[in-house]
């Protein structure tokens, strides 16, 4: 999976994958009796044709086997997603991966699967953008609901908006995509506003929660809980398939938003219940953004194992001292000594009321009136 590599200039560096499962290992969550671990395989063409065109496909095949070839209609090529040798494997390992957690749920082997290097969100199905080439989390999608899944929800709580997996689905009623994220009035891709709903018969299923630039970890829950629940009910997933990029960390370098790993926990724990009262437990958990390397990305990924796997870790929770020597001595910095960032956790509910003047109360209005009617909903009481 460190093939996945753009060079050593770029954000998304495989060494934050690395440095994610040595801390998987040291908690032992790996050896956890109720997880296996395997190997992603790198996805097969008719595999990737399930979420994009065989063209593309083509297209990355033809950039990984000659990089100096010029194919601006594919996306690669740019310094956000540069071509590079083998490029075509090594997205389409990140593929195989989330392809194998459909598969071992629809075989029923497993209920719940995470993929920490996939939740490539903004790979469409004719482009590759934003660092991401092969969309990994369509794939299982649509693996899914080709093999009798009639409900998929998919839930993208990066700081990104989740804009490739949305416009795959944008017109198919039986995916609903969720994403909060950063506003695109102030953050790339510059999409993901309350009007983006869906089309014909899948209007309201395409949900958008654009948060102000700054969002820390009260406005951040208060408007998921705002919006989150209330339609989850309604839709009532078969499967979820959730995308947790972690910069939205106040730390990451590229976005704005100033939430904590606690906060970001919270989220994991949430969608955890959702699985098990919607959908029998069923759950495809994925990766995604995330740029400070070696204090956010690990943390939020290990909790999200722990999380996935029955156990959750406590944010109190010590980080060995080898791994905090490891990081240290292969990447510097400083690493974190424990596994959350000792804040005080705590959001409004949506009941106590709708504050006019508040920015994030009303982009939840905003959100509310575009969807909540499309569902039956009153955007102010339900």
């Amino acid at each position: 999976m460190l093939n996945y590599d753009f060079g050593s200039y770029h954000p998304m560096h495989p060494s934050r994958l690395d440095a994610t499962w040595r801390l998987v290992q040291e908690y032992g969550l790996d050896r956890r009796d109720s997880v296996t671990v395997e190997v992603p395989e790198v996805a097969e063409d008719d595999h990737l044709r399930l979420a994009h065109t065989a063209d593309y496909v083509t297209a990355v095949r033809e950039v990984s086997q000659d990089p100096t070839l010029s194919r601006p209609d594919s996306g690669l090529g740019t310094e956000d997603t540069p071509g590079y040798a083998g490029i075509h494997e090594a997205s389409a390992r990140l593929a195989g991966g989330s392809f194998q957690g459909a598969q071992a749920i629809l075989d029923g082997t497993v209920v719940r699967a995470v993929n920490f290097g996939g939740g490539m969100h903004h790979a469409f199905a004719d482009k590759a953008s934003g660092f991401c080439v092969y969309n990994d989390c369509a794939v299982a999608i649509q693996h899914l609901l080709n093999n009798g899944v009639k409900r998929v929800l998919y839930l993208d709580v990066d700081g990104h908006h989740g804009d490739g997996t949305q416009s795959i689905f944008f017109d198919n009623p039986n995916v609903m995509t969720i994403s909060i994220h950063e506003s695109g009035t102030t953050l790339f891709p510059g999409t993901g506003f309350a009007n983006e709903i869906g089309t014909g018969e899948a209007m309201g299923t395409s949900v958008n929660i654009a948060m102000p630039p700054t969002a820390e970890d009260a406005q951040w829950l208060r408007a998921y809980h705002a919006v989150v629940p209330a339609l989850v009910e309604q839709f009532r997933p078969e499967v979820i398939v959730s995308q947790h990029g972690c910069d939205s960390h106040l730390s990451d370098p590229l976005t704005h938003l100033r939430v904590s790993i606690d906060g970001q926990r919270e989220i994991m724990l949430n969608v955890a219940e959702m699985a098990d009262r919607f959908c029998e437990g069923r759950w495809i958990a994925t990766g995604g953004g995330g740029y400070d390397c070696y204090d956010v990305v690990p943390r939020s990924w290990s909790h999200l194992v722990a999380v996935v796997s029955g156990k959750p870790l406590p944010v109190t929770t010590p980080i060995p001292p080898t791994w905090r020597d490891y990081v240290k001595e292969n990447y510097g910095g400083k690493p974190q000594e424990y596994m959350g960032d000792r804040v005080d956790l705590w959001w409004r509910s949506w009941e106590v009321g709708f504050d006019p003047d508040d920015d994030t109360d009303r982009v939840v209005m905003a959100t509310r009136r575009e969807v909540f009617p499309q569902w039956g909903l009153d955007p102010w009481y339900d």
